[in-house]
């Protein structure tokens, strides 16, 4: 069944009851999502990133999805389309409670402080939020209360015993199939882990309440039939697709009060917790309303345009968040972009082997651009990517500093040419007058090449942020970096100075010496521009400082002015270029350790 359907079957009927604090916080979230000037009739793009564990410090995973969800998010806002991004902590379980009990502290406390560190993190890699979103909140936990009562009232919702393998660190039980036997590296004892995770897992018995979720496997299988780019990348959607055909058991949904007392009662039986991943998966749709009244699920943005997560919880997300959602005749999210991770000489980071990366200390070394810009350019979708601190030198050295830096000072600095005459002679932005043609001579090989596929950057870089691939679409902007400085290179416009100088002399070809010039200067600088309107979502201080030496006004800094020769007016810098006060575009890194 299609997205549109589920969201045509989401009308039919909503229970009717909201609390008075989820009706002030509806209040708010419509506020928030009128506060842009685009047409209030058109849903906010929504995306997500993972809430995370507030029980160890963030890592370069957590780093990476806040930036990709941020880049998802400012594209759609170059586009001029509302968006909100949603990130958050996730506060509940049993591994927050044993780590609240090994600090001697109250888990309250314990999350408080933790939640603190993660919107630290946000704020030092520049991600433009506009939720953090705490599952020990108040009014989030009035809405888990009230998923649960529908859900029992529709039905799905059942006590039974329960007995099966249960991860702490994963906070799930599994299947038989889904366990096995290893010998533990470091103690040499026989555990049983997790096959997906890795993580260690103990026998549990115990009366709880279950999700009937394997009356959802046909429902499921349809939904990704009819949206079969639901799950990106591909192959992750195949293994989920598999994963439901072969069949699904049904969820256990508590635990008792005496072995999990930090989380959300179960509002029909105190003496039952709520299972924390349905707690947290339900902090997308409350972050936004939930329980929303009839018809206005749209309004601050519900369904999700995007949820960003590991390829660890991809379970989670795939298969329990949409079975939960469909019970509660909500509509579904519209894609779920699952990550690959960083491993360290090849690999996976892990606490044990010390071999993890403190992202406040990579911050503090190579500063958030540099650090934002390496993470998507080089971060896996599809597959793992190693991370090494020699590669951020590496990179950064050949596309930020010795790529785009060079470009913009070889152009910008450069003496014997006039950067606002040549936007002036080939730019125009109303497109019935005609500006002067570009025109390339027959011993030009490269530069038709380099100009057409500078028209198709915009369109290219699109595609790639639509298909969720940001890897892909930054690697195609910053090629049209490496073609300008190619051309640059073979076009040489230092030695048309000199020409130019002997011409004047002479008195002789003055004017076409000038064309070819003036034409050289311009594709490169237009090449600026266009990278730089493009660069604003991965590298925004970065991008907003090129276009401030470009003389870019700021309200033709979007995606309607993103078209090569539309802009006729930059070409005077907002800043004294030659002031070292300034600084580069982008500083040297060292490579000392």
């Amino acid at each position: 069944m299609s997205s549109s359907k589920w969201q045509g079957r989401a009308r039919r009927w909503r229970p009717q009851w909201v609390c008075q604090n989820c009706k002030q916080r509806q209040l708010s979230r419509r506020s928030l999502a009128t506060s842009t000037t685009t047409a209030d009739n058109e849903k906010p793009y929504y995306v997500t990133t993972p809430i995370f564990y507030v029980n160890a410090a963030p890592h370069v995973g957590h780093m990476y999805t806040m930036i990709l969800t941020d880049v998802l998010k400012r594209w759609q806002q170059m586009k001029n389309r509302r968006s909100i991004l949603c990130t958050g902590t996730d506060e509940h379980g049993m591994k927050v409670q044993q780590a609240a009990a090994k600090a001697k502290v109250e888990p309250q406390e314990f999350c408080d402080k933790g939640a603190e560190v993660f919107k630290e993190l946000a704020a030092r890699i520049d991600v433009s939020h506009d939720i953090f979103m705490r599952t020990s909140n108040r009014k989030h936990k009035e809405a888990v209360e009230y998923a649960w009562q529908m859900l029992e009232q529709g039905g799905y919702i059942y006590e039974s015993k329960h007995e099966g393998w249960y991860s702490v660190s994963d906070e799930t039980f599994y299947p038989q199939g889904q366990v096995q036997l290893i010998v533990d590296p470091p103690t040499g004892r026989k555990i049983m882990v997790s096959v997906e995770t890795g993580k260690e897992v103990e026998w549990t018995s115990e009366r709880n309440y279950h999700f009937r979720l394997s009356a959802f496997r046909g429902r499921l299988l349809e939904f990704y039939r009819d949206n079969p780019k639901f799950i990106v990348p591909v192959a992750r959607m195949n293994e989920i697709v598999q994963q439901v055909s072969e069949g699904l058991e049904d969820l256990s949904v508590s635990r008792p009060l005496e072995r999990l007392s930090w989380g959300v009662r179960v509002p029909t039986d105190p003496s039952q917790t709520m299972y924390v991943w349905l707690d947290a998966l339900l902090n997308y749709a409350s972050a936004v309303g939930y329980p929303f009244t009839p018809g206005s699920e749209t309004a601050a943005g519900w369904p999700a345009d995007v949820h960003v997560v590991g390829k660890d919880i991809i379970r989670f997300h795939c298969i329990y968040w949409p079975a939960f959602l469909m019970a509660l005749d909500l509509p579904l999210p519209k894609q779920v972009l699952t990550t690959a991770h960083w491993t360290m000489g090849k690999q996976k980071m892990s606490k044990s082997t010390g071999n993890v990366v403190n992202p406040f200390f990579a911050l503090e070394r190579f500063g958030v651009d540099a650090m934002r810009w390496y993470l998507v350019h080089d971060g896996g979708i599809k597959d793992d990517a190693d991370y090494d601190n020699s590669y951020i030198i590496e990179k950064y050295k050949k596309g930020l500093s010795g790529g785009l830096g060079n470009l913009a000072s070889r152009i910008l600095k450069g003496k014997g040419w006039n950067v606002r005459r040549a936007v002036e002679r080939f730019a125009h932005a109303d497109s019935a007058v005609e500006a002067r043609p570009i025109e390339f001579n027959g011993s030009d090989e490269y530069g038709p090449e380099a100009y057409n596929s500078l028209q198709l950057l915009r369109q290219e870089a699109d595609k790639f942020m639509n298909d969720l691939l940001p890897n892909k679409a930054v690697q195609r902007i910053m090629q049209a970096v490496y073609d300008a400085n190619y051309y640059t290179q073979q076009t040489a416009p230092w030695q048309l100075v000199k020409a130019l100088e002997n011409a004047r002399a002479d008195g002789t070809a003055v004017q076409a010496l000038e064309d070819e010039m003036d034409k050289i200067i311009f594709l490169n600088t237009e090449t600026l521009r266009l990278v730089g309107i493009l660069l604003q979502p991965f590298v925004p201080t970065s991008a907003k400082k090129l276009l401030d030496m470009l003389g870019v006004d700021e309200e033709r800094r979007n995606w309607d002015w993103c078209v090569v020769r539309r802009d006729d007016t930059y070409g005077v810098p907002k800043m004294d270029l030659e002031d070292p006060k300034e600084g580069p575009l982008f500083p040297r890194l060292t490579s000392a350790f």
